[in-house]
């Protein structure tokens, strides 16, 4: 049975919270894991609104090491442990943030009562920086003030579903069936006695999802998430703020959906809004000129990952 893949929009501002808003801050639902990403202040209001279980984070990742980003990890873990959580955490960032929680641990007297692994990020290239069973991870290097990954999720499908009335009807053995699930006929003797399509049902497409924030425009990201089906990309400022874009190396609203056109993204979710906005449609429409299938982010927001896209 194929997983259930959702994200959750649980923080869509920048930098300062709002009464009605709270800093970057998502959940990755795929089956039972959840991949939390960013933990700015709020988090664990947000998952409890949205009922998400601490228990089920087991892989948190930090884009950058600005504290709308991750303020909001020293409050999570302490409430972890209080919990009683024992399962070892993976914790992706930069590595001074190691430094920085050993730093807090020691001040506040409190050591933690279950292991954090550590994955220290490289911010030079394309990355592998976590493999499951069922699941690809990947970092790439943003344009930011600081030393900033986005993260890509790609999901994987690589065997075909075997047909279960053939395996009676040829009376398949095991190291047949194992065959026909990689893509191969049902050969016996030199003779094909059942073509690979007539035997199982055909993959899956994969599904996938990409985060990118904070960075400035940056064409490399394309290459990077190519043929995604839900990017998320920062989109801080409208055009009518495209000077602060440079200055802050943040992104407008257009150079976000400028980046999902050249990815050729199923959908595109624009996020991390200056507070100077009281509302987004301003930078709604701006995207949409350029990428019609565009969201605005909302908190509290599910949304599937769905193939939207041809691979």
């Amino acid at each position: 049975m194929r997983k259930d893949f959702n994200l959750t929009i649980l923080g869509k501002s920048s930098a300062v919270p709002t009464s009605e808003s709270f800093p970057s801050c998502q959940a990755l639902q795929f089956g039972s894991t959840v991949f939390l990403i960013d933990c700015g202040e709020g988090c664990q209001m947000q998952l409890r609104k949205n009922k998400i279980s601490f228990k089920q984070i087991r892989h948190i990742f930090i884009s950058h090491l600005h504290g709308d980003h991750f303020y909001g990890l020293f409050g999570l873990l302490s409430t972890m442990a209080l919990l009683g959580r024992k399962n070892a955490l993976n914790l992706y960032a930069h590595e001074k943030l190691e430094h920085i929680l050993k730093f807090v641990s020691i001040q506040a007297g409190k050591t933690l009562d279950f292991p954090i692994v550590f994955h220290p990020l490289a911010y030079d290239e394309k990355t592998l920086i976590l493999e499951t069973k069922r699941m690809k991870v990947f970092s790439f290097p943003l344009r930011h003030r600081i030393p900033t990954c986005g993260f890509l999720f790609e999901e994987k499908v690589n065997v075909f579903n075997i047909r279960p009335e053939m395996i009676d009807k040829f009376q398949m053995s095991y190291l047949e069936i194992r065959r026909s699930k990689q893509g191969a006929d049902l050969i016996r003797d030199g003779k094909r006695i059942a073509k690979n399509e007539q035997l199982c049902y055909p993959p899956e497409n994969s599904r996938s999802y990409a985060y990118c924030s904070d960075t400035t425009y940056d064409a490399k990201i394309a290459g990077y998430v190519k043929h995604v089906d839900l990017l998320y990309h920062e989109a801080t400022f409208g055009s009518d703020m495209a000077r602060k874009e440079e200055s802050y190396f943040h992104s407008t609203a257009k150079q976000a959906a400028q980046v999902a056109k050249s990815a050729k993204a199923g959908k595109l979710i624009i996020g991390h809004f200056s507070t100077r906005y009281k509302t987004v449609d301003l930078l709604l429409d701006e995207a949409q000129t350029i990428f019609p299938k565009t969201l605005a982010a909302d908190e509290n927001q599910c949304i599937p990952v769905e193939n939207v896209n041809e691979k």
